[in-house]
């Protein structure tokens, strides 16, 4: 069967911008990418660790910035090899997340991650999609959840934020394939970093940032829409998605506990 995206088999010169590199999966990628010869732009609102990445890395550039701030966007685009027509491929990976049940819902807290988790992705690709469009070729990579699939608990305003990029994603990709520019959906069940970490609960199937990064590259490899991971973990959430509510809610109610 024809994979529903161009294969990326080989990264030798290849520019790529991550949006979110400074921790957890984004820097992992970079380390795998950089391993592999790719020219990176890594970019997140963390300055100092993102240069210190930078500068370990070698063939990379830091561009710090607010991805909640849409002027932000511009600026750092500019900065993407304007000279050679920009990136080729975009990972969209920046992201927030709070373990929170209904009755923790704030204006505050609900604002703060769809800013970042949803506004920010589709400002940032509003950003770049001009430019490849007039190169006739791209690549966006947007880095979802498998907390997407279905409704779960602690994830009062996470989950609804990766629901709407699972949308998305699949909007853009019907778009965007008459057009030259493939679009790749990465959705991660639980991954250890910095954000996991603030779970209190038993989290099924955890995976390493690394683990996940070389999950991505060789989804990218195969030509896959969705990447998603572990499958041990996401088939049995896909699973849940076809299954009837009343034994969605016997099944998901159980992951927060």
């Amino acid at each position: 069967m024809k994979s529903l995206n161009p294969k990326v088999p080989d990264w030798q010169g290849k520019r790529v911008w991550i949006v979110g590199a400074s921790t957890g999966i984004g820097e992992a990628l970079a380390r795998e990418l950089a391993s592999r010869g790719a020219r990176l732009l890594l970019s997140a609102r963390g300055r100092e660790a993102l240069q210190r990445l930078a500068l370990e890395l070698g063939h990379a550039e830091a561009v710090p910035f607010d991805v909640t701030d849409s002027a932000a966007w511009a600026a750092a685009a500019g900065q993407a090899w304007p000279e050679e027509g920009g990136p080729e491929l975009v990972v969209f990976n920046a992201g927030t997340y709070e373990p929170l049940r209904a009755w923790e819902l704030t204006p505050e807290t609900i604002r703060r991650t769809l800013s970042v988790n949803l506004l920010g992705v589709m400002d940032g690709v509003a950003t770049v999609l001009p430019g490849m469009l007039a190169a006739g070729r791209g690549h966006l990579v947007i880095v979802g959840s498998v907390a997407g699939y279905r409704g779960l608990p602690n994830a009062a305003v996470y989950g609804p934020s990766k629901a709407a990029l699972i949308s998305f994603a699949e909007t853009l990709y019907m778009d965007l394939l008459p057009k030259g520019i493939a679009v790749s959906l990465v959705s991660p069940g639980f991954v250890a970093t910095p954000l996991t970490a603030r779970n209190t609960f038993h989290m099924p199937a955890l995976i390493s940032a690394r683990e996940a990064a070389c999950e991505i590259v060789a989804g990218l490899a195969r030509g896959e829409f969705e990447i998603h991971f572990p499958k041990r973990f996401s088939r049995f959430l896909k699973l849940l998605r076809i299954l009837p509510v009343r034994i969605h809610f016997a099944l998901a109610g159980r992951l927060g506990q």
